[in-house]
């Protein structure tokens, strides 16, 4: 479904992302891990054609439906981008307007993408409060994202990224800031809208607990660079790097604490 070959992003005096490849079909999840500042949201941002100067792909290709996503005109990039590959962003709370009540944000995702009239757009929007387990969805829905707890608002902005029944999802750290139980109730969720869907998911992380919950394979990025990649239940029992079992060992240190 999706193909990323040989990847390089830099910035002023900094390479990002570096040869990175890697592979997602539909249905499936694929775990990228390493600790803050590795490259993951880089990598996350270069897919979407997000990268904001001075920051540029060097190099690399994006496929997609058999097309490079990184040579499309952007009119092009922006029917596929948020509606045929979406992304939830790592804070749901500067993510939504503030000004905009929920159902406003996803209707008009809606509206953008599909070309439905307001009435349409509207009901669209309760439906996918409804298939994210928001109560009283068509209430809520005109409610601003202030009136959200946060796993609230993760909710909603899963909602809007699954509003125009995308085949990619690209998750970028979307439960960081939740607490255990609610990061598994969005893990859950993640899982059932997968299976619903039949989506292909990059869940983006720190966390191997995470990808060890939602994906079968996972790439492990350091500096920018994939140092090990294969079957995560291999990588967690066999990890081949020093990098990996650095971050699995920190994430046992974090349970013994506990």
């Amino acid at each position: 479904m999706l193909e990323v070959r040989n990847l390089s992003v830099v910035y002023p005096d900094v390479t990002a992302v570096e040869g990175v490849g890697l592979t997602v079909a539909s249905g499936e999840s694929l775990g990228v891990v390493g600790e803050s500042g590795s490259g993951k949201s880089t990598l996350a941002l270069a897919i979407m054609r997000l990268i904001q100067p001075p920051g540029r792909v060097v190099s690399g290709e994006v496929i997609f439906d058999g097309r490079d996503l990184l040579k499309l005109p952007e009119p092009e990039m922006v029917k596929v981008r948020g509606a045929r590959i979406s992304m939830i962003f790592q804070d749901p709370f500067t993510s939504l307007n503030p000004v905009f009540t929920v159902g406003e944000q996803i209707a008009e995702t809606i509206r953008l993408h599909q070309g439905m009239n307001r009435v349409d757009a509207w009901a669209g929007a309760v439906r996918m409060l409804e298939t994210v387990h928001i109560k009283e969805a068509a209430k809520r829905a005109h409610d601003y994202p202030h009136q959200f707890s946060g796993g609230m608002r993760q909710r909603v902005m899963i909602a809007m990224a699954l509003a125009c029944r995308p085949e990619i999802l690209i998750a970028d750290e979307p439960t960081t800031a939740l607490d255990a139980t609610i990061q598994a109730e969005v893990v859950r969720l993640l899982r059932e809208v997968q299976a619903e869907f039949n989506l292909g998911i990059i869940y983006i992380t720190h966390s191997f607990d995470i990808i060890k919950a939602l994906c079968r394979r996972v790439i492990v990025i350091n500096k920018g660079r994939v140092v090990e990649a294969g079957e995560t239940e291999k990588i967690l029992s066999e990890p081949a790097q020093n990098y990996t079992k650095k971050l699995i060992n920190s994430l046992r240190e974090l349970h013994a604490a506990h």
